[in-house]
């Protein structure tokens, strides 16, 4: 859930959970390395996404920050606890659609909501949509102890020296997510040798497609958007990102870790958070900020940035419950009643 709190005041993307995108996460396939798998989480709550909603995980294999392969998953009404998915593949222009166009590759495929997961196989394409255990960990109490957010404010310096903010915890050791895995020949995506992912999601309203959020690095758009700019970011296009944001990035690394302008550039450049698009290269293994993984401390990595190295590491643990074999995400938590 590393899109999740923003400011700690805003909710998910017009109030409703099932638009809420949450983590997205690149690695070469454990069982086979000429293969990448590429996830992308959505809505907290783990039940069925929206059905006038487009999902899409894509993708730039040649630098430009433009989509060149674009995988769009659209989901059927929900009825009587089931759901199902389909899934289209477009590349070149056609990527670039806000449409879910291109090869239709999977369809109507059972969505799972139980410990079972429905795994689906497509040509070279392997495939799930469901319930799953949510990877991401970390301390939110202790991130309220770091920054002053009273009345709903947006991070600023971190409140640092004296006891240690971190309680210990982590907040999502029983959390669910609605997973999107995708695995695919590494080949088909091109890498040059590298390439840029980041997910959206757009609403249907109106006869027309509001992009109501997006994900590329973990925690950046949680930790550097305020109130007022989190709506225009969302919907954005990584392509914009530098000329628009730089500025309000530089800005937010002034009060939280008192960097200079050039500091500022120079650490948003070595991480490659501008554009907000995950980069991969995957000649080589997949460790944040190559890629991600589960067993990643984003949430160190985000805080140590933004602090120049003066926030000390939380101290959690990587969840244990996950996979060895897709779709590698761990088995859903039993719902509390």
């Amino acid at each position: 859930m590393s899109n999740h709190f923003t400011g700690l005041s805003l909710g998910p993307p017009l109030g409703d959970q099932r638009l809420d995108l949450c983590d997205l996460y690149a690695f070469q396939a454990p069982t086979d390395p000429a293969r990448t798998v590429l996830i992308l989480n959505a809505n907290p709550t783990a039940d069925a996404l929206h059905p006038d909603a487009i999902y899409r995980l894509a993708i730039d294999n040649d630098g430009d920050y433009l989509n060149d392969i674009a995988f769009s998953y659209v989901f059927s009404p929900p009825q009587n606890g089931k759901q199902t998915v389909n899934v289209f593949v477009a590349k070149g222009t056609e990527a670039r659609s806000v449409e879910a166009v291109g090869t239709k590759i999977i369809a109507d495929a059972e969505v799972s909501f139980g410990p079972n997961p429905n795994i689906v196989k497509s040509g070279a394409y392997t495939f799930f949509a469901g319930s799953r255990s949510d990877a991401f960990f970390f301390d939110y109490d202790g991130i309220k102890n770091l920054f002053d957010t009273r009345g709903g404010r947006n991070f600023t310096a971190p409140h640092l020296g004296g006891k240690s903010p971190w309680s210990g915890i982590d907040s999502n050791t029983e959390a669910n997510v609605f997973s999107t895995v995708i695995e695919l020949p590494t080949s088909e995506l091109s890498p040059k040798p590298e390439i840029r992912i980041w997910g959206r999601c757009s609403l249907r309203r109106d006869g027309k497609l509001l992009h109501v959020d997006r994900a590329g690095h973990p925690s950046v758009s949680s930790f550097f958007n305020t109130d007022e700019t989190k709506e225009e970011y969302n919907a954005s296009e990584p392509v914009n990102d530098r000329k628009r944001w730089l500025d309000q990035f530089v800005h937010l690394m002034g009060h939280t870790g008192n960097y200079t302008r050039e500091e500022a550039i120079a650490a948003i450049d070595a991480d490659g958070l501008l554009p907000d698009m995950l980069s991969f290269n995957p000649s080589k293994p997949a460790k944040y900020p190559n890629g991600r993984v589960f067993t990643d401390d984003v949430i160190d990595h985000r805080l140590a940035f933004l602090s120049k190295g003066e926030i000390p590491p939380d101290g959690l643990k990587p969840h244990t419950d996950l996979l060895k074999e897709f779709p590698y995400i761990g088995t859903p938590h039993p719902k509390k009643s």
